[in-house]
């Protein structure tokens, strides 16, 4: 079952259970009431499609916990990442209860799936002298090259995500208070410290930048004048990744785990690093507390009294 692009429905259109009107129901109640992403509502879209058309037509009134499990399997058969089929189970989860929120269900098929077991992966990061060397692999005797500098100076000094950073207006930043207003997941808002140096660099390649851009307001805009886009960017980092000699798997990522990562190493506390990264959730931001070698040996040297 395909569905085509995301339509509201009117406020008066009954409850129903076929798939795609309750989907659409859902992704509605996830963009209006929950301010879900686009990005998340894609994603949900895609994976509620992908289920619906394993289910071979069966009605959402007869899903059982087995229908589920099954969906499951062949999805890890296909091939897909744990990650992915955890997702999947996630989203059903999420359609299901709002189903039962709305009286079309009594019980929810997806509550009692257990999740996948998933691998626990360190995130890749960069040391102190990496990093330097990756931002200071721009050229700077044009404009797209201050522009690159100033993204990959931006990207480290925050630490925010890249969707954020393309999102990222000239409005957003207050030289004076060194602070940039970011929109994260959910369209929620925080504000980030940002570095001097991250505002110069700014500053250098905005009065570079050509005057007239498509889109004004965009404090990060493509050869073609139109706001980066997130693939763009990736394909930067990897770019001048390579071009540092920095191992393949480097991304945009790398640059907010380095960021935790050397905050850490350097004193910061757990709890203002998950404010500064935007995580709901401190278990989510416990992933950075990984020791590098010369923290364990410099804790290792100040607190054993046999060092």
């Amino acid at each position: 079952m395909v569905y085509g692009r995301r339509t509201e429905p009117a406020a008066n259109t009954e409850p129903t259970t076929r798939p795609k009107q309750a989907v659409e129901r859902f992704l509605h109640f996830l963009s209006v009431e929950r301010n879900a992403s686009e990005h998340t509502l894609r994603n949900y879209r895609d994976d509620l499609k992908t289920f619906f058309a394993s289910a071979d037509r069966k009605p959402i009134t007869h899903m059982t916990p087995l229908d589920i499990r099954s969906f499951l399997a062949q999805q890890s058969t296909k091939g897909y990442m744990k990650r992915t089929v955890a997702r999947r189970l996630s989203c059903l989860r999420s359609f299901f209860r709002f189903l039962c929120r709305e009286g079309l269900l009594k019980q929810n098929p997806a509550a009692v799936v257990p999740t996948p077991r998933l691998e626990q992966r360190l995130p890749q990061f960069l040391d102190e002298t990496q990093v330097r060397r990756l931002l200071e692999t721009p050229r700077q005797d044009r404009w797209q090259g201050l522009r690159d500098r100033a993204l990959l100076e931006t990207l480290y000094s925050t630490g925010i995500r890249v969707s954020e950073l393309t999102g990222l207006n000239l409005e957003d930043m207050d030289e004076i208070s060194e602070t940039v207003i970011v929109r994260g997941k959910g369209k929620k808002e925080r504000l980030c410290p940002i570095g001097k140096t991250a505002l110069e660099a700014i500053r250098r390649y905005l009065a570079k930048r050509p005057k007239k851009t498509k889109v004004p307001a965009a404090t990060f805009v493509s050869q073609k004048l139109t706001r980066l886009t997130v693939r763009q960017v990736d394909r930067l980092v990897k770019r001048y990744a390579a071009a540092a000699q920095l191992p393949a798997a480097i991304s945009p990522h790398s640059l907010r785990h380095s960021f935790a990562t050397h905050l850490l190493d350097r004193g910061a506390d757990l709890r203002s690093v998950q404010e500064l990264l935007g995580h709901q959730s401190l278990s989510t931001t416990q992933i950075y507390t990984h020791i590098t070698p010369q923290r364990l040996k410099k804790v290792y040297d100040q607190a054993h009294p046999r060092a």
